[in-house]
C-alpha cells in the first residue's frame, strides 16, 4: 500500500480479516503466543496448549455415595415391608459419604432407610441391588483418559477436574499482551482539567478493559501528540513486547489522521477502510512482526472494532475458538433504514412483550457511547440489506440474559425525565427490574402500543380541534372501544429553552419569527412539536416563519444541549431540561403527560413495581424537585 494514501476503498469485514491474517503471516507475526506451565489453581481463563490426560482415576476407589450402612446385596434378598431382614453386627458397617467401601461389601443403604434395634441390629424392609449408592472406581474420571483437549479455555470446573485427576500443573498459552497507544493533540488523561476542544482519553481505559475481559494483559502508553515521527517511535517501542498494538485515532482521512501513513511507513497496511458501520475507517496492518489495529477515535467505533477484529485475533493467538454471545429472534419496534454496502451494527434495547422479544434501536452515532451502555443486544444489518420494517423478525446478539430481559418494562413514546428517574428508582429497589425507554415521540409510541411492540406508550399529544391531550389520538389509532387504559404520570411546564439571561429577550412563541433567531425543533410526531404547531396556529403564524423549524432533536435534553452549546437560540422543551443545563426558560403551557397501556395488562406482575413507585411520596417529591412538574394527579387512571 502507498504510505501516503489517506484512504482505501471499503473491504467487507470477513475479507478484511482474511487479508489481515495473510499480511501478518507474511510479516512474520507469530500464530500462537508462547506456552507456559502454571499451577492448576492459577490456570482459570487460560487456554490449554496441549491435551490434558488423567493421571489417576476419580474416585480412586469404590466409595459410598450416601451416609448409611455398607451391606452385601445378597444378604438382603427377600427383605420387604411385611418380612424385614435383620442384619447382625458384623454383617454391615456404618459409612459416610465418600468413605471407601469396606472389603466384602457391595452396596450401601441410606441411613434413613435403616431401623436400628435396641440390640444393635439393622432392620431392612427392602432388598438392595448390587452397587446401590456406590461410586465405582473411575466413575467420574478414569486414569489415562483424555480430560481436556488442546485449545480449551479453562473454567473453574475444569481445573477442579484436573486436580481430581492428579494433574497439578498445566501447559497453557500465556495471556496475550495488548498495548494501547492513544494519540491526538486534543486528548487529555482522565481526571485532567479540560479546556475548550479537549477530549478525555476514555477510549484507552475502555479498550484496556475489553482486553482484560478477553483474558489478556493490557498496558496503555502515554498520550502521543499528532506528530508522525513521535507516533512511529512509540509504535515501534510498543511492538517490542506486544502481541497486538491498538493505535487509537488518526485512522480516518482528516488533516491530522496519521495512522495509516505511520503503520505503512513502519511496516505494512493490509486494509484501510472496512465496510462496517460504525468502525468504517479501521486500519489493519503489522509492524515488526506484531499485528497493529488503527482504531477509530469515536468510542462506539472503538468498542466494536475490538469486538470485530481484535477479539478474534487474540483468540487465534491462544489457539482457542472466538468467544460467541448467544442470539435470539426479536421483532423490530420501529423502522430501521440502513445504507447498502456496509454491515450496520445497531445497538438495541430488548424486552418481552406478549411473549415475543421486541428490539428497539438505540441512537446509532459512532460517538454515542451510551448506546452501548444501554444496549441489551446487537443487531447486524448485512451490507446487502437496506434495513428492516417495523414488526419484522430480526436476529439479535444478546448482551444480557433472556431472564433479565424478561423483566424489562418496554416504554416507547415521548421523552420525559420522570421516566429516567423511575428507571433509576425501580433498579435501586430491585436490581432485576429494568425500565427501558425509547424516545420516538408520542405518536410513534401509540403506534408501537397498537402493534404490540411495547408495554407502555408515553404521550402528551394535543388535539387542536378539542384541546384534549392523548385521548383523541388513542381513539383514532387504537379505536374508541379498544382495550386501553390511560394513567396520568405528571403535569409539566413546557416553554422556550433559552440561553442564560435570555439575551434575545424572548417573551413567547410570537417572537420565534425573528430573522436573527436560530430555533431547534422536536421531531415529527412529538407532542412538544404538536404543542408548538398549536401555539403558532393560534397566533396566525406559519411554521415557515420560524428559522430552524426543520432542524430536529429527539429529546428535551438534546434541545437544551443545542441551546447550551450555542448551536441554537431557543427550542421548545420542559423546564427540568432547561434547569439541567443551567438555562433560562420562558413558560408557554402546562400540559399533562400520560402513560397509555393495554387495560388487560395493567395488573401484570411485571408492571406492579411501577404502579407502586408512582404512589410513593418520596418518589413524587423527587419528581417535583426536578422543576416544572406537578404530581397532584400522578397514578390516577383517567381512562
Amino acid at each position: 500500500m502507498n504510505a501516503e494514501s489517506p484512504f482505501v476503498s471499503d473491504v467487507p469485514a470477513a475479507q478484511a480479516l482474511t487479508v489481515w491474517r495473510e499480511a501478518c503471516g507474511t510479516a512474520g507475526c507469530p500464530t500462537r503466543v508462547d506456552a507456559v506451565r502454571v499451577p492448576v489453581g492459577d490456570a482459570v481463563g487460560r487456554v490449554t496448549a496441549e491435551p490434558v490426560w488423567a493421571r489417576r482415576s476419580s474416585p480412586a476407589f469404590d466409595s459410598s455415595a450416601m451416609d448409611g450402612i455398607a451391606v452385601r446385596a445378597g444378604d438382603t434378598v427377600g427383605a420387604a415391608e411385611t418380612s424385614p431382614i435383620l442384619l447382625a453386627a458384623g454383617d454391615f458397617e456404618v459409612v459416610d459419604t465418600g468413605d471407601p467401601l469396606p472389603d466384602g461389601y457391595d452396596a450401601v443403604v441410606m441411613r434413613e432407610h435403616v431401623h436400628r434395634t435396641a440390640d444393635g441390629k439393622a432392620e431392612l424392609r427392602a432388598a438392595v441391588p448390587p452397587y446401590q449408592h456406590v461410586r465405582s472406581i473411575g466413575e467420574d474420571i478414569s486414569a489415562g483418559e483424555l480430560l481436556l483437549p488442546q485449545g480449551h479455555r479453562l473454567r473453574p470446573v475444569d481445573v477442579a477436574a484436573c486436580a481430581a485427576a492428579g494433574v497439578l500443573e498445566l501447559g497453557v498459552r500465556r495471556a496475550p499482551r495488548v498495548v494501547i497507544v492513544p494519540t491526538g493533540d486534543e486528548i487529555r488523561p482522565i481526571g485532567a482539567d479540560l479546556a475548550s476542544g479537549d477530549i478525555l482519553d476514555t477510549n484507552s481505559m475502555m479498550l484496556a478493559a475489553q482486553a482484560r475481559e478477553a483474558g489478556c494483559e493490557a498496558r496503555v502508553t502515554e498520550i502521543v501528540p499528532d506528530d508522525p515521527e513521535a507516533i512511529t517511535a512509540v509504535l515501534r517501542e510498543a511492538t517490542i513486547d506486544a502481541d497486538l498494538v491498538l493505535l487509537i485515532a488518526g485512522s480516518s482521512a482528516g488533516r491530522d489522521d496519521y495512522t495509516a501513513r505511520v503503520v505503512a511507513g513502519a511496516g505494512v497496511v493490509a486494509v484501510h477502510g472496512v465496510a462496517v458501520r460504525p468502525g468504517h475507517p479501521v486500519v489493519l496492518g503489522a509492524v515488526a512482526a506484531t499485528p497493529v489495529i488503527g482504531v477509530p477515535g469515536y468510542p462506539v467505533s472503538a468498542a466494536l472494532t475490538f469486538d470485530i477484529f481484535a477479539a478474534p485475533l487474540l483468540a487465534e493467538l491462544e489457539g482457542a475458538a472466538p468467544r460467541e454471545r448467544p442470539s435470539a429472534s426479536a421483532r423490530l419496534a420501529r423502522k430501521l433504514p440502513s445504507a447498502i454496502g456496509m454491515d450496520d451494527w445497531v445497538r438495541v434495547r430488548l424486552g418481552r412483550v406478549r411473549d415475543q422479544l421486541v428490539a428497539t434501536p438505540l441512537p446509532r452515532g459512532a460517538g454515542v457511547l451510551t448506546s452501548l451502555v444501554r444496549a441489551d443486544g446487537l443487531l447486524v444489518v448485512p451490507s446487502g440489506v437496506e434495513g428492516h420494517h417495523a414488526g419484522e423478525q430480526v436476529r439479535v446478539e444478546l448482551l444480557r440474559g433472556l431472564s433479565e430481559i424478561g423483566r424489562t418494562i418496554v416504554a416507547i413514546g415521548s421523552h420525559d425525565l420522570v421516566l429516567d428517574l423511575a428507571a433509576s428508582a425501580l433498579r435501586a429497589a430491585d436490581p432485576l427490574i429494568t425500565l427501558a425507554s425509547s424516545n420516538v415521540g408520542s405518536l410513534g409510541g401509540l403506534v408501537a402500543l397498537r402493534d404490540g411492540l411495547c408495554h407502555i406508550a408515553g404521550s402528551h399529544l394535543l388535539d387542536p380541534s378539542t384541546g384534549e391531550y392523548t385521548l383523541p389520538y388513542v381513539d383514532k389509532l387504537l379505536g374508541s372501544d379498544a382495550d386501553v387504559a390511560v394513567i396520568r404520570l405528571v403535569h409539566r411546564d413546557q416553554g422556550l429553552i433559552v440561553a442564560p439571561g435570555n439575551p434575545l429577550g424572548l417573551t413567547g412563541v410570537k417572537d420565534l419569527a425573528r430573522p436573527d433567531l436560530h430555533y431547534v425543533n422536536r421531531q415529527r410526531g412529538a407532542g412538544t412539536r404538536a404543542l408548538l404547531d398549536h401555539e403558532l396556529a393560534g397566533l396566525g403564524m406559519d411554521a415557515s416563519e420560524v428559522p430552524g423549524y426543520s432542524r430536529e432533536e429527539h429529546t428535551h435534553l438534546a434541545v437544551a444541549a443545542a441551546v447550551a452549546a450555542g448551536r441554537a437560540d431557543a427550542g421548545m422543551g420542559i423546564l427540568a431540561a432547561a434547569r439541567a443545563f443551567g438555562l433560562d426558560f420562558v413558560p408557554v403551557a402546562q400540559e399533562p403527560y400520560d402513560l397509555v397501556i393495554r387495560a388487560s395488562e395493567i395488573s401484570e406482575e411485571l408492571l406492579a413495581p411501577l404502579w407502586a413507585l408512582l404512589e410513593r411520596p418520596d418518589f413524587r417529591a423527587s419528581v417535583e424537585r426536578l422543576g416544572g412538574y406537578s404530581c397532584a394527579e400522578t397514578g390516577r387512571r383517567i381512562r
